[in-house]
């Protein structure tokens, strides 16, 4: 999900760290709306000019394709195994539709007051949402982008860890056989990628870092193509699709219900692109408007994501059918051959390695700024130190920062080793964020930027569509929470 455009947020909440001056240093970063970590450059037409836009429609599709395709596809194989052949894949694409719905509402966001004419740009989403919906909505949207960054460091600790420990119990299973115990704990492995994460953390910002996205990207391309073939092999193998058309039987019908629920959790993890849509759009060149070539970039990346989540989540479960992991590289449906597996488990571990601090950086910028904010006298917060070790460049530490980032990453890890669960966290992670970013904030900002009165049809119909939404997440979202529970006290 998510690397290549996000990076430049990033440099500018690092960075520059000069935007919105006039914000109340005694307010918490988490509830301050003028707090926005955004690439927006462009506010306004005269601060544009220095910047040549070359992207199309093909930069575009890059962009989301990047930003879309991750470790949530992983888990799109047991969701088809809880939805069967018919719900499954129809759930996948009426998740789809929602996600080009945004894409295509977002489209008139990008320039206000006007959406044709603006003046003014909306180089990201936070930005937008606040010149459009007001501080009020900026304020409740900087809490949920936040949170969303949050997840995701969440999502990708445990992750990794899983994916480490199954590199082990590959190596384990090919030495001893497939009937060997081969158990290992995942605890070590979430700490060994915290520490790795502590000591990535100190790097003050990622402007010289640019093939951190590309080796992200091509990781994450990597396993996710070997999982889908590793699928299609055991289907081959197999000589037959496994598999039924209402999924895996339950114990009860109640439990059938609650797992359905967080199935459409994971499936919501994988899809949306919302959050750095504006962000590709404002890469853009004109002629033709942006908004033109966006939403033909849109569409294609829908489908070539939905294709490919189809693949693996199809595959996964023709493959193995009532026996369908919950991770499809992971949970050993698959024994050979163990150096691919174990390849594509370490592709996992550089992708999420870098993943991590491409959402966690944002959040540290924010955080830091209101430090040397509240605190503009303070050599702790803001003198730098020179280390020198031998052999190696000079690292430039900062002790603010060694404290600060050190304690987010031993949070985020404490919370991963309480709830290693790698389904039911998905789940969780998925619904979270999925309405508001997806689904309100779009359809808002929209509805205000066209003027729309509230008692048109078309204004209707996308409240309708709203509430909608709001009613499936929140029975995923319920539905992935009770599993991380039942996982934890089981």
């Amino acid at each position: 999900m998510k690397l290549g455009i996000i990076r430049n947020r990033v440099i500018l909440a690092a960075g520059a760290m000069g935007v919105d001056e006039e914000v109340d240093s005694h307010q918490m970063p988490f509830l301050d709306p003028n707090y926005v970590s955004c690439s927006s450059s462009s506010s306004s037409p005269s601060s544009r000019l220095a910047f040549k836009k070359t992207g199309n429609e093909w930069t575009a599709l890059a962009h989301i394709i990047t930003a879309v395709i991750g470790s949530g596809v992983l888990s799109l194989a047991w969701s088809m195994a809880q939805l069967g052949w018919i719900a499954g894949p129809l759930t996948m694409l009426l998740f789809a539709c929602v996600t080009l719905t945004s894409a295509f509402l977002l489209c008139n966001c990008y320039k206000s007051p006007d959406p044709e004419t603006g003046p003014d740009r909306n180089g990201c989403y936070l930005d937008a949402v606040q010149k459009i919906l007001g501080k009020r909505n900026a304020w409740l949207c900087g809490i949920v982008v936040r949170i969303n960054f949050i997840k995701v460091a969440i999502v990708y600790t445990i992750t990794s860890a899983i994916s480490i420990r199954a590199i082990q119990k590959s190596n384990c299973y090919h030495d001893q056989g497939h009937e060997a115990s081969c158990g290992y704990g995942s605890t070590r492995y979430m700490v060994i990628f915290g520490l790795i994460q502590v000591i990535v953390s100190q790097i003050p910002d990622f402007q010289s870092m640019k093939w951190l996205s590309v080796v992200a990207t091509v990781m994450s391309f990597t396993y996710s193509i070997i999982g889908s073939a590793l699928g299609l092999a055991k289907v081959i193998e197999n000589g037959e699709i496994k598999g039924s058309i209402r999924g895996l039987p339950s114990s009860t019908a109640a439990e059938k219900v609650w797992l359905v629920a967080q199935a459409l959790g994971d499936i919501a993890f994988a899809f949306p692109f919302s959050l750095i849509f504006l962000e590709v759009q404002d890469t853009l060149k004109a002629p033709p408007p942006e908004k033109i070539t966006m939403k033909k970039a849109s569409i294609m990346a829908v489908c070539v994501t939905t294709f490919f989540n189809l693949c693996c989540g199809g595959l996964g479960y023709a493959a193995f059918g009532n026996s369908t992991p919950g991770n499809l590289l992971t949970g050993f449906g698959f024994y050979e051959p163990y150096w691919l597996i174990d390849f594509a488990n370490a592709c996992v571990v550089l992708h999420l390695v870098g993943g991590y601090q491409i959402f966690s950086q944002p959040l540290f910028a924010d955080i830091e700024r209101w430090f040397g904010r509240k605190f503009p006298e303070s050599k702790f917060v803001h003198k730098n130190h020179t280390l020198k070790p031998l052999l190696m460049l000079p690292l430039r530490l900062n002790f603010m920062r060694l404290f600060f980032r050190t304690a987010y990453v031993a949070l985020i890890t404490g919370i991963a080793v309480l709830f290693p669960y790698f389904n039911q966290v998905i789940g969780v992670s998925g619904a979270v964020t999925f309405w508001p970013i997806v689904v309100y904030f779009p359809v808002e900002m929209y509805l205000t930027q066209k003027k729309t009165e509230s008692w048109k049809s078309k204004a209707i119909a996308l409240r309708v569509y709203t509430i909608v939404c709001l009613v499936v997440i929140l029975y995923a979202f319920v539905g992935s929470v009770r599993g991380v529970i039942v996982a934890r006290f089981r």
